[in-house]
C-alpha cells in the first residue's frame, strides 16, 4: 500500500491538528466603537495626497457641469435635462477619479518616496496559517498551486512557521473524493517542517465567510497571522515571507494586501484583462497606495491578516433583508477592512510586494456570471454606509464598490437620451414626441451630434487617460519594453487592447445594468464553482446570454439607417449588434504562431515565472494521478 493510500485508509486519524478556539466577535454596526477610530499615521503628508486625488477631480466635474447647466438653463430646466445634468455629473467624476489617481501615481514616483519592496529586518517569527477555502473546485489546480507555494516557501528557509489548510466546502461528493486524494499526495511530499492539513464542512453555511469564521473559531488561537488564498492564488515564497515580515514588525497593522497580477491567460479575453491588468494596473495601484496609506482596502485574497485583531473586529452581523429575512454580508472582504480600520487597525497595501498572482474567467460569459455575483454584494454597501465609527476613507471604499455598478445603467441612461437627441433638431426624437408638453425639453439649437460628440469624445478620452499614461511610461524605456517582446510588440498589443476593450464595453455596460436590476428586484444567483478553464460555449448559449445587446443593437442599427441616430454612435452600435460573434471570439484560444503584438504578450507571458511553471508541472501531475481533471458542477 502507498503512503497515498495509508492516508485515505487511515480514517482514524484527524486532518486537522488540535483545536485552538478563538471567538468571533459579532459587531454591532449600529454602535460607535469603544474606542474611536485611531488616527491616520502621517496625516499631514497623507491629506495632500487625498487633496490631490480629490480636487483636481471634483473641480473638473463642476466646471464640465457649470457649462452644461449654463448651457441647458438657457432655454429653462426640465425634469430630463436636470436627470441628464446629474447622470453627466455622477459618471465624470468617477473618471476624472481614475486620472487624478493616475496623477498622484507619477507624481509619487517622481518624489521618489521610499520604496515598499525591502525586507525589513530584525523580524520577530510568527506562526502563520496559509488558508485555502475551496468550493467545487478543480482539486488537482488548488493542490497543485499549493505544492508549488510550500516548496518555494521551503527553499527561503524563513523564520516565520507555516501551516497550510485547504478549507474544503465542496458540494460535489466526485470533487471531494478527489480532494482526499490530492491531499493525501500534498501530505506525502510536503517540505520538512511545513504541516498541510484538510477540513470539510458538513454543511457550508455562510458560504466563505462561514468558512473561514469556523477555522477562526476552531483553530485560529494557535495562529498569530493567516494568509487568506483564493482557490486560484498563486503566491511565491518570497511574497509570502515579505508580507509576513511587514506584519510582524508593524504592531499596528491589521491587514496587509497585496496588488495580484494575472497569469494563466490563453484565451483572447483572459489576454485582454491579463495585459491590462500588468502593463496599466500597476500605476493605478501605485496611486491608490499613496493615498489610501492606511486605510486601505481588501480584495478577499492574496493578503495577510492578524488572526486575533481579525477575530475581535471583524466578526459580520446579518442584514435585514425583504420581508425581515436575514441577509448574509456577500462582498465581506471591503466592509471586514473597514471594521479592522474602524477598530484601529492599520490596513495597507503594498503594490510593490512582487509574486502575488491569481487567474482570471477565461471568456466574456465567464467574467460576467462571475460579476453578477459580485454586483449583489456590492449594492449591499449602500445600507452599510451608515455603520457607526468607520473611517471616512472606509465609507469611500465601500461607496465606490457599489457606484462601480451604479455607473453602468447611468451610461446606458445617457445613451439613450443621446439616441433620442437624433442627428439634428428635426429628427430630435424626444423633443417630438409632444412639442407642446413642458415635461419635454426645449434643446438649445448647439444641442447637435456634433455637440454630443465632443462631450462623448472628451469621456472617451479621460477613461483611457490610465492607459494612455501607462502605456507610454513603458514605451519610453527601452527596458521595459523588453519584457513585453520589444517596443514594436508592445505598441500593437496596446492598440489591440483598446480596440477589444472598446468592442467589449457597451457589452459589458448592458450585462451590469441587467445584473443591477436583478439585484435591485431580489433576484439572486446561485453561488457556483466559478468557470476558471475556458470552455466553447454553443451558438444557442451565445444567443441566449446576448439577446439583450443584440436586440438593443438592431434597434438603434435600424434608427441609423433612417437617419435617427447619430453616426458617433456607430461603435457602440457595432458593438452590440455583434454581441454573439465577440463572446465567441473572447474564448478563442490564441495559437503561439499569430504575432507577437497580436498576442498581447506581457512579461508572465514572455518570461513565466518559475513558481507559475511549477505550479502548471503539479498541477499535470496531480491531473494524471486523479484520472483527468474534472470539471465542476455549475
Amino acid at each position: 500500500m502507498t503512503t497515498t493510500d495509508n492516508i485515505i485508509s487511515d480514517a482514524g486519524r484527524s486532518l486537522m491538528p488540535p483545536r485552538a478556539p478563538l471567538q468571533m466577535q459579532v459587531q454591532d454596526l449600529t454602535a460607535s466603537p469603544e474606542a474611536p477610530v485611531a488616527p491616520t499615521q502621517g496625516l499631514a503628508r497623507t491629506t495632500i495626497w487625498r487633496m490631490a486625488l480629490f480636487i483636481p477631480a471634483l473641480l473638473g466635474t463642476g466646471l464640465l457641469v457649470s457649462a452644461m447647466y449654463g448651457w441647458l438653463s438657457a432655454t429653462g430646466m426640465t425634469h430630463l435635462e436636470w436627470i441628464l445634468l446629474v447622470l453627466i455629473g455622477m459618471t465624470f467624476v468617477w473618471v476624472t477619479l481614475s486620472v487624478s489617481t493616475v496623477g498622484v501615481a507619477i507624481a509619487g514616483l517622481l518624489a521618489r518616496e521610499k520604496a515598499d519592496s525591502r525586507s525589513p529586518r530584525d523580524v520577530p517569527p510568527m506562526d502563520v496559517a496559509l488558508l485555502v477555502p475551496i468550493y467545487n473546485e478543480v482539486p488537482s489546480d488548488v493542490f497543485g498551486n499549493a505544492t508549488a507555494m510550500l516548496d518555494d516557501l521551503a527553499r527561503r528557509h524563513s523564520q516565520h512557521r507555516y501551516t497550510l489548510f485547504v478549507l474544503s466546502d465542496t458540494r460535489d461528493p466526485q470533487i471531494a473524493e478527489d480532494e482526499m486524494r490530492a491531499y493525501a499526495a500534498l501530505a506525502a511530499q510536503a517540505p520538512e517542517g511545513f504541516a498541510v492539513h484538510y477540513r470539510r464542512r458538513d454543511a457550508n453555511t455562510d458560504k466563505k465567510v462561514g468558512n473561514l469564521v469556523d477555522w477562526i473559531t476552531g483553530w485560529g488561537a494557535a495562529y498569530e497571522a493567516m494568509v487568506v488564498l483564493d482557490a486560484d492564488s498563486l503566491m511565491t515564497g518570497r511574497a509570502i515571507d515579505r508580507m509576513a515580515d511587514e506584519l510582524s514588525v508593524d504592531p499596528q497593522a491589521g491587514l496587509i494586501q497585496t496588488f495580484p497580477m494575472l497569469i494563466g491567460a490563453k484565451t483572447v479575453f483572459a489576454r485582454l484583462q491579463q495585459f491590462s491588468n500588468i502593463a496599466y494596473g500597476w500605476l493605478l495601484a501605485e496611486g491608490l497606495a499613496k493615498w489610501a496609506r492606511t486605510e486601505g482596502n481588501y480584495w478577499g485574497h492574496n493578503a495577510i491578516i492578524r488572526t486575533r485583531a481579525f477575530a475581535e473586529s471583524a466578526g459580520l452581523p446579518y442584514l435585514q433583508g425583504r420581508k425581515g429575512k436575514a441577509e448574509l454580508i456577500l462582498s465581506h472582504d471591503f466592509v471586514e477592512a473597514g471594521l479592522l480600520r474602524r477598530a484601529g487597525w492599520q490596513v495597507r497595501f503594498l503594490p510593490r510586494v512582487s509574486g502575488s498572482f491569481e487567474e482570471t474567467p477565461g471568456t466574456l460569459i465567464d467574467y460576467v456570471l462571475r460579476d453578477q455575483r459580485w454586483c449583489r454584494g456590492n449594492l449591499q454597501h449602500l445600507r452599510l454606509l451608515g455603520t457607526k465609527g468607520l473611517h471616512p476613507v472606509s465609507r469611500y471604499h465601500l461607496f465606490h464598490g457599489a457606484v462601480a455598478y451604479l455607473l453602468s445603467p447611468a451610461w446606458f441612461i445617457l445613451l439613450v437620451i443621446w439616441a433620442l437627441l437624433g442627428v439634428d433638431s428635426e429628427t430630435n426624437v424626444v423633443r417630438y414626441f409632444n412639442e407642446a408638453n413642458p415635461l419635454f425639453p426645449d434643446w438649445p439649437p448647439e444641442m447637435s451630434h456634433i455637440d454630443s460628440a465632443v462631450f462623448l469624445i472628451i469621456m472617451y478620452a479621460m477613461l483611457l487617460t490610465p492607459k494612455l499614461v501607462g502605456a507610454g511610461i513603458i514605451a519610453l524605456h527601452p527596458k521595459a519594453t523588453r519584457v513585453y517582446g520589444g517596443r514594436g510588440a508592445f505598441l500593437t498589443s496596446f492598440l489591440v487592447e483598446i480596440v477589444l476593450s472598446i468592442a467589449y464595453a457597451p457589452i459589458l455596460m448592458i450585462q451590469q445594468t441587467r445584473a443591477v436590476l436583478r439585484a435591485l428586484l431580489g433576484r439572486s444567483d446561485t453561488w457556483a464553482a466559478q468557470a476558471r478553464h475556458a470552455k466553447t460555449y454553443p451558438l444557442s448559449t451565445l444567443l441566449r446570454f446576448h439577446w439583450v445587446e443584440t436586440l438593443l443593437g438592431h434597434i438603434l442599427l435600424i434608427g441609423l439607417s433612417a437617419g435617427l441616430v447619430s453616426l458617433w454612435l456607430i461603435p457602440i452600435i457595432a458593438s452590440l449588434c455583434l454581441a454573439v460573434p465577440l463572446s465567441a471570439l473572447s474564448g478563442w484560444a490564441m495559437p503561439q504562431s499569430l504575432p507577437r503584438g497580436l498576442l498581447m504578450h506581457c512579461p508572465q507571458t514572455v518570461r513565466e515565472p518559475a513558481i507559475v511553471g511549477r505550479a502548471r508541472m503539479e498541477r499535470l501531475r496531480l491531473q494524471q494521478l486523479l484520472g483527468g481533471p474534472h470539471v465542476p458542477a455549475e
